[in-house]
């Protein structure tokens, strides 16, 4: 089921009037079964696969708490560990690595015997995968206490807002929470619906509209120049931020007005000043994921120097990989490691912050402008359907000419500018002024009424409701 449809809001309203209406006793149920409903509406015999980790991932938890041997509580943990990855590989890159053993059989003159599996990826596998091993790792480290629960644990995996595209979270946000008396609060709800309309307009009104045009560059890419092109990849970067966050910002928004608190999961990483200030602003959830669970297990940065760039370039790999199985977001995660290197290495010669504030305004605006650039430019990679269409992109930008207005045209672009420069401005208030700007939370009436009329209103007139699914579901 989309949060862009009618569908949705339907299931909302019910399943949020119905988990205030029952005893507390029964919410898990309530919950529960909407979120089975939620994950159904997609491919319903999938979720036996969810089922399947669920199962294993329940009683693994229990076996590695009461296990005292540390032999034997390392067993369990890897047995839980590779059930989920299994799935994930068998489900995202069984095809993918197929396809590869039989380009390597062919220049051998051998013929893989082993056949290409029709199979459709379960809808935000990857999310669910990596909450259900952060639980096992947790309760492993001593972190988290075993959840004897079953319906309680099948819930934390399953909780429908942030089932398909997260955020990832940790049991020790989540677990409690279920557990908790949640009664209405009008203050929560309010604010969570404020926040589910603003993930609606960046959804709708941004990104769905930017994507006529980014499809119509890369899905086209030998009949374009540098300037269509240029425009397209930050219209991309733009659109993805938009897509994704918009969607956290629903899941969020949903969530808190039953009484959850879900972590964040952007904080306006177009405003980075580097490539590593982009990574603590952009999809926190997975960025914290792989620090916790793989960088610094893996020594971090308390090793050599060599030691730690093979380390961030083995996260960034395996982001890339954990994003799909194509070369196209490998390329895309090892940019982002050699970017990360790179400012390591060069960090100790970079100029200090002058004390001038005109100066110091632009140094930020150039650290800015070229951080975003190399985001943009190794987005290229991430948005094009191959390798090839990726350098031929690449190769295109460098002649430029009159770019032509496709999609819906001029009226089309124009309003996809409208809207950019009206997220930049909002985003600029939030990041420099915060306690200035609270248009959807302003004591004046009119000020508060006047924004959230303003915005749906904008999402009703400009609003595009056949956008599709979200990116980031094909994760």
């Amino acid at each position: 089921m989309l949060f862009n449809s009618i569908d949705f809001i339907f299931f909302y309203v019910v399943v949020t009037i119905l988990y205030f209406v029952v005893p507390h006793k029964f919410k898990w149920i309530i919950l529960l079964a909407a979120s089975c409903y939620f994950y159904m509406a997609f491919v319903p015999i999938y979720i036996l696969i969810l089922g399947f980790t669920i199962v294993i991932d329940y009683l693994a938890g229990i076996y590695i708490e009461n296990e005292q041997p540390p032999r034997r509580r390392k067993m369990l943990l890897a047995a839980s560990l590779i059930a989920n990855i299994g799935i994930l590989v068998v489900f995202k890159y069984f095809n993918f690595l197929n396809l590869n053993v039989n380009i390597l059989c062919d220049k051998f003159n051998y013929h893989d015997p082993i056949p290409y599996l029709k199979i459709l990826l379960p809808i935000g596998l990857s999310f669910h995968t990596f909450q259900a091993m952060s639980y096992t790792i947790e309760v492993y480290r001593g972190n988290q206490k075993a959840e004897r629960h079953f319906g309680m644990y099948s819930l934390y995996v399953m909780f429908y807002p942030q089932l398909v595209a997260g955020p990832i979270e940790r049991p020790q946000n989540v677990l409690p929470q279920l557990h908790m008396k949640h009664d209405f609060s009008y203050d929560l709800m309010q604010s969570g619906l404020k926040m589910m309309l603003w993930g609606f307009f960046k959804k709708l009104v941004i990104a769905d509209r930017l994507s006529i045009f980014v499809n119509s560059v890369y899905n086209n890419p030998d009949m374009h120049n540098g300037t269509t092109i240029a425009i397209a990849s930050f219209f991309f970067a733009i659109q993805i931020y938009c897509d994704f966050s918009g969607y956290t910002d629903i899941a969020i928004g949903c969530a808190r007005t039953m009484g959850f608190d879900l972590m964040r999961n952007f904080n306006r990483p177009y405003f980075a000043s580097n490539i590593q200030d982009f990574w603590r602003r952009w999809h926190i959830s997975l960025s914290t994921w792989f620090r916790d669970y793989v960088y610094i297990p893996l020594g971090g940065s308390k090793v050599s120097g060599r030691r730690r760039y093979l380390n961030l370039f083995i996260i960034f790999l395996l982001s890339g990989i954990w994003h799909g199985a194509n070369y196209t977001y490998i390329i895309w995660g090892i940019l982002h490691g050699l970017y990360s290197v790179i400012y390591i290495l060069i960090k100790p010669y970079l100029r200090k912050t002058p004390g001038n504030r005109i100066a110091a305004a632009l140094m930020r605006m150039g650290n800015i402008a070229l951080t975003v650039s190399l985001v943009t430019f190794a987005w290229i990679f991430f948005r094009a359907a191959t390798v090839h269409d990726a350098f031929t992109l690449i190769r295109n930008l460098r002649s430029f000419g009159a770019a032509p207005f496709i999609g819906d045209g001029m009226s089309n672009f124009a309003q996809s500018v409208l809207a950019i420069l009206l997220l930049f401005i909002l985003e600029y208030k939030l990041e420099y002024y915060p306690e200035k700007f609270n248009f959807f939370s302003s004591p004046n009436i009119v000020v508060r009424w006047g924004a959230l009329t303003f915005t749906i209103l904008w999402i009703v007139i400009f609003g595009v409701f056949n956008g599709g699914q979200f990116i980031y579901f094909q994760f």
